[in-house]
């Protein structure tokens, strides 16, 4: 990197709240977040209707009002996605705990991986049995509508981006608002990503592949439905959830600085397959150890793994940490157990995890894996995320001085 980058700020929300408060209380619990959801109904062998049921991270009631208020304040929101209203919601509480007027001359960048879910399979549903298409139907449900979407709601004049790279995309995300700062042409940038995959659909995409946590009745708040991190499951456990995040990036080392990007890293690695990465995550040992650049890996405290809780991902990940700790492995940790994967938000999301365990200088643990020896202090915690494509990208925090 050409110069530290200062993080002045962060907002999110998801299953485990809307502010930092509310989120580090719900990541000291050993409870999961996740709720069953009943997707449709279905025939059996006995053509009796039954209801499917499956785990999400979804957002509590009251968040969910807050989305919908936010929706019903302004005619020309009705129309949205809630993956452009989560990312409104998060980017308005962001610039002010940033202290940054709400005309200023910021960038934009925010990401999605699967976009207006919702909204697009409305509109598409209308179309199969109309042959019709609304109006709204392009304008709303088009990728680059929610940085545009979210730029308007600030009134910034600075670059609006949006993308998708799959599960990594928050993180490419902070690596463009890190670009931008570098490159003189933006002194502040405003990253994000945002996601509202619960459809049946978009479940039913995953349970195809095989990688949905499978129902049990079973299962209560002790009981986890998502077992990312546990080397010794013999099922694919991963659960989607919905939520944003966003920080706010500053050029250089500033006094209100709640956290410090040292280091960023980025790879992309050949496909053996659609879906996966290679058995050792080539992809992440390059992206960690660009990430890490001239500094020993003996002196990082924690990683925040991307580990969705399939087999292969979370064992491949594990793969890369040893090939690149050896030894010394720092103690890992990953969020996703609790509140669902989020997809193109996750990256953000495990971001505000590491800001928190270095803000309050406490590791939180995924209390079903063996025991690890947690660090006496927290300076640095590295933070990864991959996807589809095979793209990692790993970020290095560090503590504020």
């Amino acid at each position: 990197m050409n110069q530290p980058i200062s993080i002045t700020s962060l907002a999110s929300i998801s299953a485990l709240g809307n502010n930092p408060q509310e989120v580090w209380k719900n990541y000291l619990s050993d409870n999961h977040f996740l709720i069953e959801k009943i997707l449709h109904q279905t025939k059996n062998d006995n053509s009796k209707n039954t209801n499917e049921s499956v785990f999400v991270g979804q957002l509590s009631l009251e968040n969910q009002k807050k989305i919908n208020d936010l929706r019903n304040s302004d005619s020309k929101y009705k129309n949205l996605d809630d993956t452009v209203l989560f990312a409104i919601y998060v980017s308005r509480i962001a610039i002010k705990n940033a202290n940054w007027k709400s005309n200023e001359n910021f960038g934009v960048n925010f990401g999605s991986s699967r976009g207006a879910t919702k909204l697009f399979e409305k509109y598409h549903q209308e179309f199969l049995e109309t042959q019709q298409s609304s109006t709204l139907s392009s304008p709303t449900t088009t990728l680059g509508n929610i940085s545009s979407w979210v730029a308007h709601d600030l009134q910034t004049s600075g670059p609006e981006i949006s993308h998708s790279i799959t599960c990594s995309t928050a993180l490419h995300s902070l690596l463009n608002g890190i670009a931008w700062i570098n490159s003189g042409m933006s002194d502040k940038f405003i990253v994000g990503g945002s996601e509202a995959p619960l459809t049946h659909f978009t479940i039913a995409q995953m349970q195809a592949l095989k990688v949905y946590a499978k129902h049990n009745s079973n299962l209560n708040s002790k009981n986890y439905p998502c077992r990312a991190l546990d080397l010794n499951k013999t099922k694919n456990t991963m659960v989607l959830g919905e939520g944003a995040a966003v920080i706010c990036l500053e050029k250089g080392e500033v006094e209100h600085a709640i956290a410090m990007i040292s280091g960023v890293g980025y790879a992309t690695e050949i496909l053996q397959h659609n879906t996966s990465v290679t058995a050792n995550a080539d992809c992440f040992q390059k992206s960690m150890k660009m990430a890490l650049g001239t500094i020993s890996p003996d002196e990082i405290d924690a990683i925040v793994m991307h580990a969705p809780g399939t087999i292969r991902g979370d064992q491949s990940e594990i793969n890369a940490i040893s090939k690149v700790f050896c030894s010394k492995i720092p103690f890992l940790t990953t969020n996703k157990w609790k509140l669902g994967h989020t997809f193109g938000a996750s990256g953000l999301l495990s971001i505000e995890l590491a800001i928190l365990m270095l803000q309050h200088q406490k590791v939180v643990a995924v209390p079903f894996i063996s025991h690890q020896s947690k660090p006496k202090s927290l300076k640095k915690i590295l933070v990864n995320a991959v996807g589809f494509g095979g793209n990692a990208v790993s970020v290095l925090l560090t503590k504020k001085l």
